[in-house]
């Protein structure tokens, strides 16, 4: 063998044993590397992959804030998971802590850093000997917030000397077969100290070190949503009835009203912290506001007396099966009646309608209905008076049209994200110039709590002396960092449009638990953090399809109870807010990339545009009878109702394709709804020939309403020139009716002719389907006249000769050849006839 083909031979060795020992795990695959040197995936890291062997979980801290008053440890519990294919031995947990949070970007970024910023290192604690694949352990680790002259065993330190928000890490370690000892995952969360406790780690009970609690300067004016919306339900191209029962889609809605659904545990942890004898601060109160979807109130109403389910969601003209949540619905209502009483309310647009699609279709009725209508809803349907002028978009940003949309709407303040607003040296530069896609700069150094948007301005209405002031949009900011870490609470959770690109990730990596650490962590930041350039405020706005359970619900307000407590915050009702004076310099919009993917699709806009015309239309011609049960615009305005919902956000960042799914199933229906409406008036077509007995006789025409409403109709009819027939105007039908007209006709032919006839709205908009009526008339016209008059003329001249020779004493040569006795003789017969008749 020569020497080239030995080192082939032995390369082909290599390549089998390599690829060998990879398929066995005991070397890992591309370089060969062993894999008690490889770095693990983290939950929290924010990278692609996940860990392969052990999953590590946090299943939750207590306390979760840490106070002046708390004791110096605190406990740790969380779950180790074999999700590998073989066993791991040798499994250990530890806490590792990295530097306090000194920036609001760093709520989020620190959550990605890699392990070895976590640089302040507990000890390794035993948690199993060996874990087979699919089997889990739980376990707890008590941690000391401050080095002890000797610790208590199994107990490390994680050396907290002063308040801040601190990113904590667990570590697991172990050993899996074929392979070497290793970190496999770890699990990374937000720790608040408010306060850090006095005492020692080897005697808690002697306060060797004294407690340093957090002293601001000036606690930070808080103000938070508590929001309470649903997606859409109610199936589309349903207009009113006074006796239908409402349809839905499905019975989802049903479930969360009902104890332990989403809905209900939102409003029970509201009861809880603020029923009379909670013992929570009255403040809290006046920080929270309930932002409630008009749309999910229509709803639950509608579910309170008995309604239908759709069998398949997806087959809208199918079998229906009876609703089983009357009862939660009626008990929930009544619960968010009691507790709205005594809170501030503000109504969120409806059907978490998208602004900026609502501006694309150009309807004023339908904005009208989107925007203005949903306070006076919740009003009425909550008996109470809901904060006015306020708008809440759903993505937390808004373009120009849609600001500009508000503006005209009366809406003089938008809460926005405080990225959403931008900065300039002029206003004419305000406006975001930045190209599709480019994403936005995360706010450092803080926007003021109001601003002014200068390139959102309307006019006065003309001819109004004195004329009042231009109405400029004002916007509210929010923070960013806590609305991000507030939205992944709870199931399901959202990344919001205005969390920026470089901190987002899979939050479903990590646990429940561990995301409701950061969001209590984030919430605590500003308060803990006076940074100039900063406000001391914050707006708390949570996603309108709020995933949090009760429990962590509670948490959220009982973490920010605790702040009004120690003096950190202070409560600010949301009138207030938004009655501030706005900053001086000038704002802009900056409209977010993600918001802008996450939109309505603007092929929606046109057709929704079409069908808000056709209903204008049709109420503008229907008629408002007081007998009536149903009025026009009860009828009408559920299928308004179901075009905003076509343009609604909901769903649209779980699952776009699904969301537009369901929004061309909703304008689908809702226009044929529209189109069978418009041909349930119509005229009745005549069986056969229709004949006029004259010339001048009406024409009897027969219409038919099925619609439930009266409506005011006009004929149109294209009349031959044969014909003359006579406009009787405006006519009204009756509900679910029919009416005969006689029309005044003329007709100057024998003929049969093709009259086709209509009926319009007023308005002149096409109703039903035309008909051709075929007319004949028993008049013979122009022909009949010359022939009587010619008949007339001849009989004239005839007695006019006969009396001509008569008196002259003549015989009418008519009578030539008639014989004068035989007319004597005739006359003598009748004269003795007579004779015989008088005897």
């Amino acid at each position: 063998m020569t020497r080239a083909g030995s080192q082939r031979t032995l390369l082909s060795l290599v390549a089998v044993m390599l690829a060998v020992l990879t398929s066995l795990g005991i070397i890992g695959p591309g370089l060969g590397t062993p894999i008690a040197a490889a770095e693990p995936t983290g939950s929290g890291s924010g990278q692609a992959s996940g860990p392969k062997f052990l999953k590590l979980s946090l299943d939750s801290v207590t306390p979760t804030t840490i106070t002046a008053t708390s004791d110096p440890y605190f406990v740790v519990a969380g779950t180790v998971t074999n999700i590998g294919d073989r066993p791991v031995n040798d499994i250990s947990v530890r806490i590792q802590r990295g530097a306090a949070v000194t920036s609001p970007s760093g709520l989020r970024a620190t959550l990605r850093q890699d392990q070895a910023s976590y640089d302040v290192n507990g000890e390794f604690q035993d948690v199993a000997d060996k874990l087979n694949a699919g089997q889990r352990k739980q376990f707890s680790l008590t941690v000391a917030l401050r080095p002890g002259t000797e610790l208590p065993s199994g107990i490390s330190s994680i050396d907290i000397t002063a308040p801040g928000v601190y990113p904590l890490l667990l570590n697991v370690n172990g050993q899996p077969d074929y392979g070497g000892q290793a970190r496999l995952d770890d699990a990374r969360f937000l720790l608040p100290v408010l306060g850090v406790p006095g005492g020692d780690a080897k005697a808690p009970a002697a306060p060797a070190t004294p407690a340093a609690p957090a002293v601001p300067d000036t606690p930070v004016a808080t103000t938070m949503l508590w929001p309470l919306a649903d997606r859409p339900r109610l199936v589309a191209g349903q207009p009113g009835s006074p006796d239908g029962q409402a349809l839905l889609t499905d019975d989802d809605l049903a479930g969360s009203l009902a104890q332990g659904g989403r809905l209900d545990q939102l409003l029970s942890a509201l009861e809880s912290v603020l029923k009379p004898d909670s013992g929570r601060d009255k403040n809290l109160v006046n920080a929270l506001c309930l932002a409630i979807d008009p749309d999910l109130l229509i709803t639950v109403s509608d579910m309170t007396t008995d309604y239908r389910v759709l069998a398949s969601p997806s087959d809208p003209d199918g079998p229906t099966r009876t609703g089983t949540g009357s009862h939660a619905a009626k008990a929930w209502l009544e619960r968010l009646h009691t507790l709205a009483a005594g809170m501030c309310v503000v109504a969120l647009p409806f059907a978490q309608v998208d602004p900026a699609a609502l501006a694309a279709t150009g309807d004023v009725t339908l904005a009208d209905r989107a925007l203005n209508a949903p306070a006076d809803l919740v009003d009425s349907l909550l008996s109470v008076k809901s904060v006015r002028g306020v708008a809440v978009p759903d993505a937390g940003t808004v373009d120009t049209d849609a600001a500009t949309l508000l503006a005209h709407h009366g809406f003089t303040s938008a809460l926005l994200a405080d990225s959403a607003v931008t900065t300039g040296d002029s206003p004419a530069n305000l406006t975001s110039t930045k190209a599709p896609g480019t994403p936005a700069a995360a706010p450092e150094t803080g926007i003021p709590d109001v601003v002014s948007i200068a390139d959102v301005t309307v006019p006065p209405p003309a001819g109004v002396n004195p004329p009042p002031a231009p109405v400029t949009l004002h916007a509210a900011t929010f923070d960013i960092w806590a609305a991000t870490a507030l939205a992944a609470i709870g199931s399901n959770p959202p990344t919001p449009p205005f969390t920026p690109d470089k901190v987002r990730y899979d939050v479903t990596n990590d646990s429940r638990a561990a995301r409701l650490q950061d969001a209590v962590g984030a919430l605590s930041w500003t308060a803990l953090n006076p940074l100039p350039g900063r406000p001391r405020s914050a707006l708390l706005v949570p996603p309108q399809q709020w995933g949090a359970n009760r429990d962590e619900a509670s948490a959220v307000l009982g973490q920010l109870d605790l702040m009004l407590r120690s003096n950190l915050a202070t409560a600010r009702p949301l009138t207030e807010l938004v009655a501030q004076q706005p900053d001086p310099q000038p704002y802009g919009l900056d409209y977010l990339a993600a918001a802008s993917d996450e939109a309505v699709p603007a092929h929606f806009a046109e057709p929704v545009h079409q069908q808000a015309q056709r209903i204008t239309e049709l109420m503008s011609a229907l008629v408002d009878v007081p007998q009536q049960e149903l009025s026009p615009r009860d009828f009408l305005t559920p299928l308004r109702d179901d075009l905003i919902r076509v343009l609604t956000l909901s769903d649209r960042r779980a699952s776009p394709a699904a969301a537009d799914t369901n929004a061309q199933r909703r304008q689908d229906q809702t226009t044929r709804t529209m189109d069978n409406l418009f041909g349930s008036v119509t005229v009745l077509p005549p069986g056969g020939v229709y004949t006029l007995a004259s010339e001048q006789s009406p024409l009897l025409l027969v219409a038919r309403n099925d619609l439930p409403v009266a409506i005011r109709v006009r004929f149109k009819i294209d009349a031959p020139a044969e014909t003359n027939i006579t406009d009787i105007g405006e006519q009204q039908l009756p509900a679910k009716g029919n009416r005969s007209f006689q029309i005044p006709t003329e007709v100057s032919d024998s003929r049969n002719l093709v009259i086709p006839i209509a009926l319009t709205t007023p308005d002149e908009v096409s109703l039903g389907n035309a008909v051709s009526v075929s007319v004949r008339s028993n008049a013979y016209g122009q022909v009949l006249a010359i022939i009587t008059a010619c008949a007339c003329a001849l009989l004239l001249l005839l007695v006019g000769r006969r009396l001509w020779h008569r008196f002259r004493g003549q015989s009418d040569p008519a009578d030539e050849g008639f014989d004068p006795d035989t007319r004597q003789r005739r006359r003598a017969r009748k004269r003795e006839s007579k004779r015989q008749e008088a005897r």
